[in-house]
């Protein structure tokens, strides 16, 4: 069995690391391992794949940036034309991005099975455009990866039969624990003097808090002023430095997005993340380190019932009880979610094993 791993964007990296090793010990098993390029730089692309070990791919699309529609097209075309020249047994795409979407779309018009990693997450929000993206995927996918208890019922509610459903664990995780004692500190770490639980992470990229130059200055000036001036280390993304009007005050150290293992180490030893990052949320709750979701919802809602995430919404009134918690110590203590234990990958080339022999 052939299979396609489509990978295109920094949280997808993640993600599919894990699988090629799991599914390099196959006998049974091949794969080709397709880069759309929706990311290509260096720091939001090729530091993934060398610090994950994860191989040159066989195919880069190049697709690049560009609009929803741009992008999403350009990567059906791409993809499309690579499987009128030789086609796959199977299309395993990742998450919730543009690239999952398109080649889930050219996959199954091509009669191509579709497996979804990370099925059946929902945030029920389709102002945000990978809610659209899981809805889609998930209404032509054939095989589902599920991560918790609540993608499952999602799934389930949704008309998707329990047989179809696999629930495996988390991905993201797998990786997580596989490189923890290789996390290893930034040079902005050492730079700055910082020492662990004595400064803040940042991140931020979401349309709703960065694409108004605006609202995403009045969420810094209330991050900093509440910080009691601690160092609040705020890896920018692309998107956001379009944006940024800001006089940067000293204890704000902006930095460009940093590879896998320096951002873990400083995440594992912040005192908090403030984010509106999905894949953080997950990554704080293995780690039990509180976490301030700048976000009215999450698509991981095991990760605040069960993990150190709180809502905290994208109203910057609402930052300064949050912060308090965390200078008054009372934030919670993190439940590892169920599987989430670094087998998921395992599970999932387990369940190909299997179709494989039917």
């Amino acid at each position: 069995m052939k299979i396609d791993i489509i990978a295109g964007a920094r949280p997808n990296f993640v993600k599919i690391a894990p699988i090629i090793a799991a599914i390099k010990q196959s006998n049974n098993l091949t794969f080709r391992l397709i880069h759309t390029g929706q990311h290509y730089d260096y720091n939001m692309s090729a530091s993934f794949f060398d610090d994950l070990n994860i191989p040159e791919p066989d195919i880069n699309l190049e697709v690049g940036s560009g609009s929803h529609a741009q992008q999403t097209a350009g990567i059906m075309l791409a993809y499309e034309n690579l499987l009128l020249r030789e086609k796959t047994d199977i299309c395993l795409v990742v998450g919730d991005t543009n690239s999952a979407l398109a080649c889930a779309i050219v996959a199954k018009k091509m009669n191509i099975r579709v497996a979804h990693v990370e099925a059946g997450i929902r945030s029920f929000d389709v102002t945000m455009p990978e809610e659209i993206n899981r809805i889609l995927v998930d209404s032509i996918a054939d095989y589902f990866y599920t991560t918790s208890e609540y993608a499952n019922k999602n799934l389930m509610k949704s008309g998707i039969s329990p047989e179809k459903i696999v629930f495996v664990g988390n991905t993201m995780i797998d990786t997580l624990l596989s490189h923890f004692t290789s996390f290893s500190a930034p040079p902005i770490y050492l730079d700055h003097h910082l020492s662990p639980q004595n400064y803040f992470v940042l991140t931020l990229h979401r349309p709703a808090n960065v694409d108004d130059a605006f609202n995403l200055s009045n969420l810094l000036k209330t991050i900093i002023s509440n910080s009691r001036s601690l160092p609040i280390v705020f890896p920018i993304h692309p998107r956001t430095a379009r944006n940024f009007r800001f006089e940067i005050p000293e204890n704000l150290i902006l930095c460009e997005p940093l590879s896998y293992l320096s951002f873990n180490y400083l995440v594992k030893n912040a005192k908090a993340v403030i984010t509106d990052s999905g894949g953080i949320t997950e990554e704080t709750t293995i780690m039990n380190v509180p976490c301030l979701s700048l976000r009215n919802n999450t698509e991981r809602p095991e990760t605040v019932e069960l993990g150190t995430t709180e809502l905290v919404g994208s109203s910057p009134q609402n930052i300064e009880y949050y912060i308090n918690k965390v200078f008054d110590t009372t934030w919670k203590k993190s439940t590892i979610p169920t599987l989430w234990d670094g087998r998921a990958s395992t599970r999932i080339i387990q369940h190909f094993e299997k179709l494989n022999s039917l």
